[in-house]
């Protein structure tokens, strides 16, 4: 396992980035003013997010004015970029979406990989890395739709890279040493050192994880030699990187001595007096002198710069390897209690920060500091470290069947499929004769059921009697499955539905441009409510919830959609500390669904002016409200509606505790309480989100 000290790989940025284009003069005063929108949007610091996005909406309205196509969608991929700079997800989202789209009708698959790329890298900057690698995988695809020459070629390895990288932060190591060595080949043939070295260095991380530390040695040595061929502006900080990354590996492999040496050479070099790279090396020579040199003061001195250092920068996830450095030199000075104290303050950081890797190292510190409570903490050590293997072995299981659905597999499949043909004519052949054979062996079964027709009819009848029970069997499931779709049609069709009839009603009659677009966009959603519909009659599995990315904004978007069509004020508030994409696909599409029903029924029944939908969480639960002003209803009522007994019923599967509070003239509430799973992993503190 990896230690926590960080091989750093900051030139990936400039390795897997969008090429910028050239700063020509244009010939399209549009493109002139988009420019100059942006650049305010994105430098003007003093102004308001609120002032900035109505810069970049300003752009984006000329872009789209743009009569050629390349032209306008290159103009509004800058947009959506600055967008995503801004951390503005809801807008990024948006008009990347427009993007691909655009992009496919238009028939340019630059477009539309530039775009794929564009939302991967927004992913994989907020950990989600299963869906980052997909798009990476899109992109892909469409860059090997180009006509191949230099460009296409680089463009194609660095995805190879980017899905290395993705698969590096879920250990898959094999994995991304194949992708890997594949962008090696095309950046070889393409003489392109810088992005060799930056290659090489990741097979050096990936080596590393392997815990094969002669060979990550040799990758970072062979990184360095094609860093000696590159003539670039960065070439300086990029040795000292090099440096530092050989330094970790030495101390990965527990060689102190020669990993102190080369620590104190960064530490020494003025031009490194900052940053993580600066602070990651203070913190990793401070504990290679106490193990080498067993200098206990020097040790602490050093940490306590470090600490300083990263309490400037802000880095609040490297926290926690600090606090384990100095939980050690306390150890070493005797002073056991503090010690704890200060393991158990690393651990609760890297909880905090979601840092796996350092809670197990944290969990093993306590466990041999603290004697009195080490089965308590060995215990938690195997039970997170099955976690975290389980969820690595999910993503892993995952990454394989997206590269399984690549284009060169499918024309393998093709291949398969003829090969298939020609061994159908040989065994029509010997159906044909098994058929002759089964004739001849019916024909003497006959003959001899004369003989034994009692012991046939014994066996007819419980033959029978099996066929009644199976067919039981069969209208229970037909049941539960009428029910199940049932429910999708009634909480999701339905409700999309009324929506859109009480816009169109509005819209009913009108002739002016802006309603024309409107009924444009309602024959769109219709669009989407037929692919619903298909999606439906097709049996979609848990797998597909699983698909259901960007939970938080998909909720807006609903109940922005109900707020615009009946009228009713919609508010809506999260916590911003969970985690939601992560969540197990089955809460986000029952929750989903939860609140479609309710905001259907206060539409349709509760004649109310506000609906407040929260979602909390409450310790190791989720707490979702829904609460209304309307004309309420009485819940002891025998009867119950199909939407009340949906939301039941979908509780039920969350194995959550519904709470429905409603009196008439007074409103309602429905609380429900969820166990919260979730299954994605975060990036462990030596991969910093890459946004590639």
């Amino acid at each position: 396992m990896k230690k926590g000290i960080s091989i750093l790989i900051l030139c990936c940025f400039w390795a897997c980035s969008k090429p910028k284009k050239a700063a020509a003069v244009s010939s399209d005063p549009k493109v002139d003013s988009i420019q100059t929108l942006i650049d305010i949007a994105k430098k003007a610091k003093e102004l308001s997010l609120e002032e900035r996005n109505t810069y970049l909406m300003d752009a984006k309205s000329i872009a789209e004015l743009i009569s050629n196509d390349t032209t306008k969608l290159e103009q509004l991929s800058e947009v959506s970029l600055a967008y995503s700079k801004l951390k503005d997800s809801f807008n990024f989202r948006k008009s990347n979406q427009q993007i691909i789209r655009l992009g496919e009708e238009a028939n340019i698959p630059k477009i539309s990989g530039y775009a794929y790329w564009d939302l991967a890298a927004f992913l994989q900057s907020y950990g989600v890395m299963d869906s980052a690698y997909f798009n990476y995988q899109e992109a892909l695809k469409k860059f090997e739709q180009m006509p191949i020459d230099s460009t296409a070629r680089s463009l194609r390895a660095r995805m190879f890279y980017n899905m290395g990288r993705v698969q590096d932060s879920y250990q898959d190591y094999l994995g991304g040493e194949i992708n890997v060595t594949t962008a090696i080949k095309i950046f070889d043939d393409l003489e392109d050192n810088f992005r060799l070295y930056n290659s090489y260095n990741l097979l050096g991380v990936l080596a590393t994880g392997m815990g094969n530390t002669k060979k990550s040695m040799e990758y970072h040595q062979i990184a360095r030699q094609y860093l000696d061929k590159y003539d670039g502006e960065s070439k300086t900080k990029l040795i000292w990187q090099n440096k530092n990354n050989i330094a970790s590996v030495y101390f990965n492999d527990e060689d102190y001595v020669q990993a102190k040496s080369l620590f104190q050479e960064i530490v020494d070099n003025k031009e490194l007096n900052n940053g993580t790279t600066y602070e990651k090396a203070l913190g990793s020579l401070a504990y290679a002198i106490l193990k080498a040199d067993n200098d206990i003061n020097k040790a602490d001195s050093i940490l306590q710069e470090a600490y300083f250092v990263n309490k400037e920068g802000g880095k609040s996830q490297d926290l926690a390897r600090i606090h384990q450095f100095y939980a050690e030199v306390l150890a070493a000075k005797g002073d056991t209690s503090k010690a704890i104290e200060v393991a158990k303050e690393s651990k609760a950081i890297a909880m905090e920060t979601f840092n796996n890797e350092r809670s197990l190292e944290a969990l093993k510190l306590l466990t041999n500091l603290d004697t009195a409570h080490a089965a308590a903490y060995a215990n938690e050590y195997y039970a997170l470290d099955a976690l975290i293997k389980e969820e690595e072995r999910t993503k892993r299981d995952k990454f394989a069947r997206i590269s399984f659905e690549t284009d060169q597999v499918i024309e393998a499949n093709q291949v398969l499929t003829e090969e298939k043909e020609v061994w159908v004519s040989a065994v029509s052949g010997l159906i044909i004769f098994g058929l002759t054979f089964t004739v001849i062996v019916a024909l003497y079964v006959n003959n001899n059921r004369l003989r034994n027709r009692q012991q046939q009819q014994a066996a007819n009848q419980e033959i029978y009697n099996l066929m009644l029970s199976q067919q039981g069997k069969f209208e229970e499931g037909r049941q539960l499955e009428q029910k199940r779709i049932s429910e999708e049609l009634h909480d999701g069709i339905l409700g999309e539905m009324l929506g859109i009839r009480l816009i169109l009603g509005g819209l009913n009659g009108r002739t002016d441009e802006a309603s024309i677009n409107q009924r444009g966009e309602l024959i769109e959603k219709l669009r989407g409510v037929e692919e619903e519909i298909r999606t439906i009659s097709h049996e979609l599995n848990n797998s597909s919830y699983e698909k259901f990315h960007n939970f938080i904004v998909s909720l807006e978007d609903l109940i922005g959609d109900i707020e615009m069509s009946s009228g009713i004020d919609c508010s809506f508030s999260y916590d911003k500390k969970v985690p939601w994409d992560s969540l197990l696909g089955d809460i986000k599409i029952n929750a989903y669904r939860v609140i479609q029903e309710a905001l259907k029924n206060c539409v349709k029944h509760a004649q109310s002016e506000h609906i407040s939908i929260t979602f909390l969480a409450m310790g190791n639960d989720l707490k979702l409200t829904i609460e209304d002003d309307g004309v309420g209803f009485d819940v002891n009522r025998g009867r119950r509606g199909i939407g009340i007994r949906n939301i039941i019923s979908r509780t039920k599967k969350l194995k959550g505790k519904l709470d429905i509070d409603s009196e008439k003239g007074r409103g309602t509430s429905i609380s429900i309480l969820i166990p919260a799973h979730y299954v994605n992993a975060n990036v462990s503190e030596n991969k910093e989100p890459i946004n590639a």
